[in-house]
C-alpha cells in the first residue's frame, strides 16, 4: 500500500502553505506601499520592492519545508509540526534581518515588521485546519498508517493500548509478531489483532500485510542486533522502522543523539526546577492572569450574586492545598456546595468513587444546584486567576493537592511538587475526574520533567476546548 495518502497530504500542505505565504507577502506589500511602485537600493542598485518582497516569499516557502514541517512522523501528531512552523518562520526572518543589514539593503520595516505575524498566524491556522480534517478522518478509519507491532507479549499489548487510546497516535495495527512459541489475545479498534509472524520473519509479514510501520516495543531479545538487521531487511520495502522507547516519561526534546565512533549514544537531558525557563513561566502567569483578572471581574460580579441567591454562604471557598516544594496555601474557588460541605464530608467516605488517595462522588449531595453547573463548565475554578498572580498556583501544572492526599503520596508521586501546581494541566484535557489514580499521576509526572511555554500554549489551547465540552467534570 506505500503511504499514498501521506503524499496526497503533503502535497495538500505545500499547496496552501504557498498560498498563505504569498497571501501574507502580499498583503504586507499592499499595507505598506498600496498598488503603486517602490523601489529599494541593494548595495547603489534599485531594485523593485516587488522583487523583494517575490524572494522573501520564495525563502520562507523554501524554509518551511527545509524544516521538515511536512514530514510524515510530524502529520497529526503533537505540537512538534506547529513548533517547526515557528521555529522555521523566526530562523529565516532573523537571517533576512541579518543579510539586509550586512549588504545595506534598505528595507521598509513596515513590510517586515507585518509580513512575518500575519503569515506565522495564517500558517498555523491553515495548519490546524488541516489537522482537524485529518484527525476527522483518521477517527473514520482513513489515513492511518498500517503498522505490526514486534516484542514480547506484554510489551506488545502495552504499545498496542496506547496507541488505541489515542486516536493522534495515527496507526492502525494490522498485526503483531511474537518471540516463538508465544501467543496473545488482543483487540485493536474492536477487532482481534492476527499473529502474523515470529521475530526471524518480520520483515516478509510486513511485506505481506502491506505494513507501513514495524513497530519494536521495548528491548527485544536480540537487542540492538535486532534492530539493526530488521532494518535492513525493511530497506527498499516502503515501511519504516519505529522503536518504541522505554523512557515512558521522556519528552522528545530531552532526548539527543551523538554518535562516537560508530557508537549512536542517547543523551537524556535531567529536568531543569530553576532558572530562565521558569522566570518566563512566571511572567507569562503575571501578564495572562492580572489581564484575567480585570477582564473576568463583571462576570464574576454576576456570579456572586448568583451564588448568594442559590443557596446560604459566602461567595467563594478557600481550602488548604500543598504547593511546590509542600508549601501550602489557601485555594480560593466559587462556592459550588453547601455551607456544611466539610462537615458532610464524615458520612460520605463510604461512598467513595474516586481511585487513590482521591474523594470523587458523581452525585455529591452536597453540590448545590448552581455549583453542578459552575463545575460541569470549570467556573467554579476562575477565581484561582488570583493564587496564580500571587505566586501560589501557576496556569499551567500538576493538579493542587490537599494535605490529606499527599500524606499518602508514595515516595515517586512527591515530584509532583516540585514545580507549582496548575490552573489547569495535563489532567485537565485529558479526562479529569474520569481518569485513574495512576494516570492522573502519570500525566502530572511527565508534566513536571518535560514541560515548556509551546506546550503550555497548547494545553491551556485544549483547556478551553474541554471546558465548552466538558467531559469528566463533577
Amino acid at each position: 500500500m506505500g503511504l499514498a495518502w501521506s503524499r496526497r497530504y503533503r502535497l495538500l500542505l505545500t499547496t496552501s502553505d504557498a498560498a498563505v505565504i504569498a497571501l501574507a507577502v502580499t498583503v504586507a506589500f499592499l499595507g505598506r506601499f498600496g498598488l503603486g511602485d517602490a523601489e529599494l537600493s541593494v548595495a547603489g542598485v534599485s531594485v523593485q520592492y516587488q522583487v523583494v518582497a517575490l524572494i522573501v516569499g520564495l525563502l520562507w516557502f523554501v524554509t518551511i519545508g527545509a524544516f521538515r514541517t511536512r514530514a510524515t512522523r510530524m502529520l497529526g501528531v503533537g505540537f512538534a509540526e506547529y513548533r517547526s512552523v515557528v521555529n522555521a518562520s523566526l530562523f529565516i526572518f532573523g537571517l533576512l534581518a541579518i543579510a539586509f543589514l550586512i549588504f545595506q539593503v534598505q528595507i521598509a520595516r513596515g513590510f517586515f515588521i507585518v509580513a512575518l505575524p500575519i503569515g506565522l498566524a495564517a500558517l498555523l491556522l491553515e495548519r490546524w485546519i488541516w489537522r482537524r480534517w485529518l484527525n476527522h478522518m483518521r477517527n473514520d478509519g482513513h489515513y492511518l498508517s498500517r503498522a505490526i507491532v514486534v516484542g514480547s507479549p506484554a510489551e506488545v499489548a502495552y504499545v498496542v493500548k496506547q496507541i488505541e487510546k489515542k486516536s493522534g497516535a495515527a496507526y492502525s495495527i494490522v498485526g503483531m509478531a511474537l518471540p516463538e512459541g508465544d501467543h496473545l489475545a488482543l483487540d485493536f479498534a474492536g477487532e482481534p489483532v492476527p499473529l502474523v509472524s515470529s521475530l526471524d520473519h518480520v520483515a516478509e509479514a510486513a511485506h505481506m500485510h502491506g505494513a507501513d510501520a514495524v513497530i519494536v516495543a521495548g528491548e527485544s531479545s536480540g537487542g540492538g542486533t535486532f534492530i539493526r538487521d530488521l532494518g535492513w531487511a525493511l530497506e527498499g520495502s516502503g515501511s519504516e522502522l519505529v522503536v518504541a522507547s522505554g523512557l515512558t516519561n521522556v519528552a522528545g526534546p530531552r532526548i539527543h543523539f551523538r554518535p562516537v565512533e560508530g557508537l549512536p549514544l542517547m543523551h537524556v537531558e535531567l529536568p531543569q526546577f530553576e532558572g530562565g525557563k521558569h522566570l518566563a513561566k512566571r511572567l507569562f502567569d503575571i501578564a495572562v492572569s492580572g489581564a484575567a483578572l480585570v477582564f473576568l471581574a463583571p462576570f464574576f460580579a454576576i456570579v456572586a450574586v448568583a451564588i448568594r441567591r442559590d443557596s446560604e454562604g459566602g461567595v467563594f471557598f478557600r481550602q488548604e492545598r500543598v504547593g511546590r516544594n509542600g508549601e501550602t496555601f489557601p485555594m480560593i474557588k466559587f462556592r459550588s456546595m453547601v455551607q456544611t460541605a466539610e462537615a458532610d464530608l464524615k458520612g460520605l467516605l463510604d461512598q467513595n468513587e474516586g481511585s487513590g488517595p482521591l474523594f470523587k462522588l458523581k452525585h455529591d449531595p452536597r453540590i448545590t444546584r448552581l455549583g453542578a453547573m459552575l463545575r460541569k463548565y470549570s467556573i467554579d475554578e476562575l477565581p484561582q486567576f488570583w493564587n496564580v498572580l500571587m505566586g501560589h498556583m501557576s496556569l499551567v501544572g500538576p493538579r493542587p493537592p490537599l494535605e490529606s492526599e499527599v500524606k499518602d503520596y508514595e515516595k515517586h508521586v512527591h515530584r509532583r511538587l516540585y514545580i507549582k501546581p496548575g490552573l489547569t494541566g495535563m489532567w485537565q484535557v485529558n479526562g479529569r475526574s474520569d481518569l485513574s489514580w495512576e494516570e492522573s499521576v502519570r500525566l502530572d509526572l511527565y508534566y513536571v520533567e518535560n514541560w515548556s511555554l509551546t506546550g503550555d500554549l497548547i494545553i491551556l489551547w485544549r483547556t478551553f476546548k474541554v471546558v465548552t465540552n466538558p467531559v469528566g467534570a463533577y
